[in-house]
């Protein structure tokens, strides 16, 4: 968020942040349907990174932190205790491709990982992680 952003309410820094996830989520779907599979994971991780600092931004009524790491977002936020060892496992695996997908050296190997059924598994467990947030925390408060 820039400065001028830094002046909005909370409530309009959440609708900016799960505004910004649902975009996200559409172009994983749009890059799905596209056979852009290479950049479908690192759209899912875009989506439920924003998804959790909107969560972030209602616990702490504070700005999320600058890392993109889900895990570190969810254990400040202080909602990681909430996330079953299913969402966890793909937390573990979504993490990765923030990264994997902008680097060289990565994007051989993850092209090949990332086939048509990989990402369709990906979409399906992103929209049911980032709903479960929505409902769990921002809908909660």
């Amino acid at each position: 968020m820039d400065k001028k952003n830094s002046k909005m309410t909370q409530k309009e820094k959440v609708k900016y942040w799960v505004e910004l996830s649902d975009d996200d989520f559409r172009v994983a779907n749009d890059l799905l349907k596209l056979k852009h599979y290479l950049y479908v994971g690192f759209m899912c991780h875009q989506c439920i990174e924003k998804i959790f600092k909107a969560a972030y931004e209602i616990l702490l009524n504070d700005t999320p932190p600058f890392v993109h790491d889900l895990m570190v977002i969810a254990e400040k936020a202080g909602f990681f205790e909430m996330l079953d060892d299913k969402q966890l496992s793909f937390i573990q695996l979504l993490s990765p491709l923030n990264i994997r997908a902008r680097y060289p050296d990565y994007k051989k190997k993850l092209a090949k990982e990332l086939t048509k059924v990989v990402c369709e598994q990906l979409i399906i467990k992103t929209q049911e992680l980032q709903q479960w947030t929505k409902e769990k925390i921002l809908l909660k408060k």
